[in-house]
């Protein structure tokens, strides 16, 4: 009789912690989970930006102004796409005359330490540096509260046209695009390396 009294104590004193069967509570605590990770909570700091369909696994919108990594994703995402074309360009035979000897015959893989040693990377470099300086009056500004929207430089506000969800779609249409493109990249110049042919790299 002890046990049974001890055994019903004990599955009230459970029953108290137990969820609520209330359905406003689970549709609440659904809202509060990512979208693109069901499992982890919603990176609310992202929410309203294009493309954010909560994919923050590490957390680093807790740690850094939100304004700051949509302008770093929408570089280097333009950059890639960029990237990729001038890389597949030069595989498929594309060059810049006059052409140093040095760079005859290069591939878009071999053509690092011709380039370095003709003096071309430290130009490049150069430019580069000049670029993002520049960039960085905007930035600063922006993370002081001006307004400016990442990755706004003042250029494309043609595509930027139509009602507020037309202009949403179009951002939403870049940032993926700044999406593939970073994985198209990484993975033109990982197939070329490993398979040392020209585009299309297999």
């Amino acid at each position: 009789m002890m046990k049974l009294a001890v055994l019903a104590a004990l599955t009230g004193s459970a029953a108290a912690f137990a969820p609520s069967s209330n359905g406003r509570a689970a549709t609440s605590l659904a809202a509060d989970k990512s979208k693109a990770l069901p499992w982890l909570p919603n990176p609310s700091n992202l929410d309203g930006y294009a493309g954010a369909n909560g994919f923050d696994p590490l957390g680093i919108s807790n740690y850094f102004p939100a304004d700051y990594l949509v302008e770093s994703e929408l570089k280097h995402g333009r950059i890639c796409q960029l990237a990729w074309l001038g890389y597949v360009a030069v595989d498929l035979g594309a060059r810049i005359y006059p052409l140093p000897s040095s760079m005859e015959g290069v591939t878009s893989a071999t053509a690092h330490d011709p380039a370095v040693a003709f003096g071309s990377m430290g130009n490049m470099f150069i430019w580069i540096a000049l670029f993002e300086m520049v960039s960085w009056i905007g930035i600063s500004q922006m993370l002081q509260g001006s307004g400016r929207a990442p990755g706004d430089f003042g250029f494309g506000k043609g595509f930027l046209k139509g009602s507020e969800a037309d202009i949403q779609n179009m951002k939403l249409k870049e940032v993926t695009h700044c999406r593939a493109a970073m994985l198209a990249f990484a993975g033109v110049v990982t197939q070329s390396v490993l398979y040392d042919k020209g585009f299309p790299y297999f």
